[in-house]
């Protein structure tokens, strides 16, 4: 049961071959992301935006403003990647990051203006990128291993989706 609530859309899975239509497809889900996320916490109040997906699990507070610092974080290892011969990414500690006092005092309206934008600006720079493009690679440290663009952008398809239905538990099981 705790696996479902870590995982509620399962792993992320590289599939064996990667088409355009795929591509598309992952990139909408990153354009998409934002509204879906916006009409799930903009009515919520601050009680309520403490919920969490399961216990000791982030709260939504934490999953939106995450998903903004990941984002941007994908979004600079992407322009990197097609600017540098496989650079080396920066990892970064997603557990500290979450618990820094912007999390917990910006605005849950400034954190989904801020992923809105971001995901706009980035999907808009994906789509511009020609498809044999993509295989480009970036370098991460931590995995030991390069990461080609196709695979990255449907980890963050992904992780996206994973993370909206994160949002979608907290409302509905509502952990405190």
């Amino acid at each position: 049961m705790l696996e479902k609530l870590k995982y509620p859309i399962g792993k992320w899975e590289a599939p064996n071959n990667y088409s355009e239509e795929l591509i598309h497809a992952w990139i909408s889900d990153i354009e998409s992301t934002p509204k879906s996320i916006e009409a799930l916490v903009l009515a919520l109040d601050e009680s309520q935006l403490n919920w969490k997906y399961r216990p000791s699990g982030w709260s939504i507070r934490q999953v939106v403003h995450h998903m903004a610092d990941s984002h941007m974080n994908a979004y600079i290892r992407h322009k990197l990647t097609m600017t540098e011969d496989c650079p080396t990414i920066l990892p970064y500690n997603e557990k500290l990051w979450a618990e820094m006092p912007d999390v917990q005092y910006v605005s849950i309206k400034e954190g989904c203006l801020l992923l809105r934008l971001l995901h706009q600006r980035w999907s808009f720079y994906l789509s511009s990128l020609p498809y044999d493009s993509l295989s480009k690679s970036y370098l991460h440290p931590e995995k030991k291993r390069k990461i080609n663009m196709y695979e990255s952008i449907g980890m963050y398809s992904w992780h996206s989706r994973h993370h909206l239905a994160h949002i979608e538990n907290a409302i509905k099981f509502a952990v405190t």
